[in-house]
């Protein structure tokens, strides 16, 4: 087992990694920059690492300030956490050849599934359902032109080295194509220095469910079911639950033995998700793989009883999975609490919080990094909580869900609490029917002074 552990990340993951190495026995390193100095997750590790000043790109993205800060406190093995390096090839392959134990996929792993046109063909290849479209990238507009007209519209753009949104565009009519095609390009060489496109069938009133896996250094993988992400904001994702109210026996059956399929194909170790999309008649087609921990893993915690982050650095040690397949025994939902004002376009509130009152009781749980007196930098995500609450059905979650967020006071800057609180309240919503489209139509009601 691992002697010490660096966690290259900031915030509640970073937090919530040293929580889980403390229970295990293993020392933990935090690396910050500047702008988190004052964070949670630098003052519980056991040794702290400044890498530099805010920008990400001088910090959190640096690689060798990364690798010198594991290699000066002898840490045996990195965590990634989600964002920054956690799917970069390169990092997975440094930490390698420095001897460092990268907790998450290597590099091969991450180059076949981050490139998504990639993963597509090499999940077609496993028998995994894929969305009609492109089978690599698209070379030129007149390629693209005649793929859009075979697919049939509508269609999707997307960027190959994509993700949260970026070079993704919906095109209904063919005379809308062009105009997509030069802006998903030139959004997509800007935000990923690389503009390569793909192209698939658009599916409509779709849901984005993804599916807990598990692999092991022996080529075994299991899943530990599904969560549902379809309440979107510009494909950023802003609640979850588990399990989906739109999934069936038979549908879990099939998409859980499909995800497990993907990733014993690939010999994929440590935890991972495979995402789909999920029309009205319950077909599924596999959207990408993320070879990492996601945002919404607590709420598969909480209702299988399993720590995935322990799991993730045992399967790193070379511990073999039990091959159990799990389905959830209760029901779970996570709003993830951003600095950002609802009444105003989402639009960021960076600050210092003069009052924070957390929520608790029975079946709360809270995965938070800041506190009263904190002062959330505008350097990152806005993300600052995730609220957890679990219950035997789905309107106890969600009327625990009503309580802990009338009870969660944060005052100094804007969040994303009202929105929840009334989204909770939303006939549509209540009734388990909502699509990657609910946030389309979803408009906040006046602020009262209550």
């Amino acid at each position: 087992m691992f002697k010490k552990i660096l966690i290259a990340n900031r915030g509640e993951i970073a937090l919530r990694v040293i929580r889980t190495c403390k229970e295990m026995g293993i020392k933990t390193v935090a690396v910050y920059s500047t702008a988190d100095r004052e964070s949670l997750h630098v003052k519980f590790a056991d040794e702290a690492v400044c890498i530099g000043p805010p920008s990400s790109a001088e910090s959190y993205l640096k690689m060798s300030n990364i690798i010198s800060a594991a290699e000066i406190t002898n840490a045996d093995a990195i965590h990634p956490g989600y964002g920054f390096l956690s799917e970069n090839a390169k990092f997975s392959k440094i930490c390698e050849e420095h001897g460092i134990k990268f907790i998450g996929a290597s590099a091969e792993m991450i180059d076949k599934m981050g490139d998504k046109a990639n993963a597509k063909a090499t999940m077609k290849a496993a028998g995994v359902p894929c969305v009609p479209g492109s089978e690599g990238v698209i070379e030129s507009f007149e390629e693209c032109k005649k793929l859009a007209k075979e697919t049939g519209y509508p269609v999707m753009l997307k960027a190959s080295a994509g993700g949260g949104g970026k070079g993704m565009r919906g095109v209904f009519k063919p005379e809308d194509l062009k105009d997509a095609w030069d802006s998903a390009r030139q959004e997509s060489k800007a935000a990923f220095g690389n503009d390569d496109m793909y192209m698939e069938k658009l599916i409509e009133e779709p849901r984005h469910i993804e599916i807990q896996v598990v692999g092991d250094s022996r080529g075994k993988a299991c899943h530990l079911s599904e969560r549902d992400c379809s309440v979107q904001r510009r494909h950023q994702k802003l609640t979850e639950e588990t399990p989906s109210p739109f999934m069936t026996d038979e549908l879990r059956e099939k998409m859980g033995l499909a995800a497990v399929r993907a990733a014993e194909y690939i010999k994929y170790e440590g935890a991972g998700t495979v995402e789909f999309l999920v029309d009205k008649h319950r077909n599924f087609y596999f959207m990408e793989m993320n070879t990492r921990i996601q945002v919404e893993h607590p709420i598969t915690e909480q209702v299988i009883d399993f720590d995935l982050i322990r799991e993730q650095i045992l399967v790193a040690a070379g511990v073999p999975i039990s091959g159990k397949h799990y389905t959830p025994k209760l029901h779970s939902i996570e709003c993830r609490i951003n600095a950002e004002d609802p009444y105003n376009g989402f639009r960021p509130s960076p600050g210092v919080i003069h009052t924070l009152h957390a929520p608790g009781g029975h079946g709360v749980r809270l995965d938070t990094h800041v506190y009263a007196g904190y002062a959330i930098p505008p350097n990152y995500d806005s993300m600052i909580a995730k609220l957890i609450t679990t219950a035997q059905t789905r309107e106890e979650a969600i009327n625990k869900m009503k309580r802990a967020l009338d009870e969660f006071v944060i005052e100094g800057i804007k969040t994303t609490i009202p929105f929840h609180r009334q989204l909770m309240d939303h006939p549509d919503y209540l009734a388990g029917n909502y699509t990657t489209k609910f946030m389309e139509d979803f408009k906040m009601k006046p602020q009262t002074d209550n």
